[in-house]
């Protein structure tokens, strides 16, 4: 999904820039010992996640050109903002911003540090090929995810992933180490350190999609919840059938990819393992 990836490409952006000033400060050198840099790595990580959390909002509107929706100018705006509004209502959350952007892929999504003050963004292509009922289902879906904290829950993930790897990358590249000296890294640490760093990073990006498809569920149970579970399957049987006329960009995917190594890097389960758990549910 796209605010997973956006929010995943900006932590690890964010991440790579805070290395590079911990490094250029010196605050990796043997002097401060591994209590130091575990201490450092932690501040560093959970920072970078943050900072991630806090941008991931205007990213991802800028990302896809979304249109905030001031004042409704059509009847299409008026039945779109009217309905994020009860299902806001029913969620128990403030009245998230709703935006629209231009894309022919049927896609939403949500995100926000802040509950009560999170962003819904559709796509045209949404709106254009789903009616009413699967509209007013995935947008349930996308709601519950902001009333269950996932942006936050995955903030808070991604910090502790950053936090480890920030720390073995250290443990990994003091062992390739040739240094000048006792108090001193030598090259040998600083290309062993980024080494590793993207390495484990990429394995971190593993756990943390996996989160990311664990927590699908419990907002497709929302969605259903919200919206009614006929109208959750209705919506993600026509994303099915869509994607398998045609199948979504990886980028942007709005309900998952499948096979290979791509389901271990997928945001969200395939379709067909959440229509049979809300269909279980039932």
């Amino acid at each position: 999904m796209m605010r997973i990836g956006l929010f995943v490409i900006t932590n690890a952006a964010v991440l790579l820039v805070l290395s590079v000033v911990l490094n250029v400060l010196g605050l990796n050198q043997p002097g401060h010992g591994t209590g130091g840099i575990l201490v450092m790595a932690a501040v560093f990580g959970m920072g970078g996640s943050l900072v991630s959390l806090l941008l991931s909002k205007s990213m991802a509107a800028r990302a896809v050109g979304a249109q905030i929706i001031d004042a409704p100018r059509t009847a299409g705006e008026q039945w779109l903002v009217g309905t994020i509004a009860r299902l806001a209502h029913d969620a128990g959350i403030g009245m998230p911003e709703v935006a629209i952007f231009e894309s022919p892929t049927p896609n939403a999504f949500a995100t926000g540090a802040n509950k009560d003050a999170a962003l819904v963004a559709v796509s045209t292509g949404l709106l254009r090929n789903m009616t009413q009922d699967e509209v007013e289902a995935v947008l349930g879906h996308e709601i519950s995810h902001v009333a269950n904290g996932d942006m936050v829950t995955l903030a808070l993930l991604q910090g502790v992933m950053n936090t480890f790897v920030m720390v073995f990358a250290h443990v990994l590249a003091a062992a390739l180490d040739r240094g000048e000296g006792r108090d001193r890294r030598g090259m040998g640490y600083y290309l062993g350190y980024y080494v590793a760093q993207a390495v484990l990073g990429f394995l971190a990006a593993m756990v943390v999609m996996w989160f990311s498809r664990y927590r699908e569920f419990r907002a497709d149970a929302g969605g259903a919840h919200l919206a009614g579970r006929a109208k959750m399957i209705a919506a993600l049987e026509r994303l099915m059938r869509g994607a398998e006329a045609e199948p979504l960009p990886n980028s942007m995917a709005a309900f998952g990819i499948n096979g290979g190594l791509s389901s271990l890097l997928a945001t969200h389960p395939p379709l067909e393992a959440r229509i049979a758990a809300l269909r279980a549910a039932a």
